[in-house]
């Protein structure tokens, strides 16, 4: 286990990258990681992660008792917990609201195809885990059912949540899928996806192999064939009622959005 001077420079570095980056505005997102295996180090609440020092991250218990710091938990305490209960494999958890991946979760449209290489070989498939309550034990509910399976999330109507073996990797599965909901986003835009075929899934899960690249990954199955397990995951939730917008325009409002926040 990394020593936890280590790990708290980890998590005040990652969090400064995340408000660097605009993955989170004012006090939003927390980050955590595993100390031992009943212990965990965690942001602060109501703090912004741009300005969070290392001497003000809390150790926490497997139960969510504060057993050193002055400062109180991040009220998301629970999902984390949930998380390190479940993957014994995951020592980080990272939480953020990037822009687009977040459109992507408000939209209800997971991240789900097979499109580039580095997503395939190191991320997967985005699921979008059903709507919960902040600060509420409903929120790691909604995650519960796939987390053996992923190690990034979308959470709808909230954020992105990512986990690793490390703080490091945690983070940079997060800025791989904003890159990716950035690319999928313009290239809906441009009228195309190109989903790669099967045969090019399995040669890079091949690679992925040979890599002896770590972490959860259903994308073995058969790409985004109509046979494949992971299908149900790349469809977008259905709508309900008369006139209800389609994934395209839900898409063109997310690009609206998008841009008049950049300022475009």
């Amino acid at each position: 286990m990394v020593h936890i001077y280590q790990l708290r420079r980890d998590i005040v570095h990652v969090c400064q990258r995340m408000y660097q980056r605009g993955y989170v505005a004012a006090n939003d997102g927390n980050v955590s990681a595993r100390v031992s295996d009943d212990r965990i180090l965690i942001t602060p609440s109501g703090m912004s992660k741009g300005f969070v020092r290392e001497d003000q991250l809390i150790i926490c218990d497997m139960d969510g008792k504060v057993i050193s710091g002055n400062l109180n938990p991040s009220s998301e305490l629970p999902m984390h917990l949930m998380v390190y209960r479940e993957r014994p494999d995951v020592n980080a958890v990272v939480h953020a609201h990037p822009v687009v991946a977040t459109g992507f979760a408000v939209a209800g449209i997971p991240l789900a195809q097979c499109v580039l290489p580095e997503v395939v070989l190191t991320v997967g498939a985005v699921p979008v885990a059903e709507y919960g309550t902040p600060s509420t034990e409903e929120v790691p509910e909604s995650i519960k059912k796939y987390i053996q399976n992923y190690d990034a999330f979308l959470l709808a109507n909230h954020g992105a949540l990512t986990v690793g073996p490390d703080v490091i990797t945690a983070y940079h599965r997060m800025e791989t899928i904003e890159h990716f909901a950035q690319i999928t986003l313009v290239a809906r835009q441009l009228g195309r996806v190109n989903v790669l075929s099967d045969e090019q899934v399995q040669k890079l899960m091949q690679v992925r192999e040979k890599l002896g690249i770590k972490g959860r990954n259903p994308l073995s199955c058969q790409g985004c064939t109509a046979s494949c397990p992971n299908r149900i995951a790349s469809e977008p939730r259905a709508s309900s009622g008369e006139g209800a917008a389609s994934e395209d325009d839900v898409v063109g409002r997310i690009v609206s959005q998008v841009l008049a926040r950049l300022g475009k």
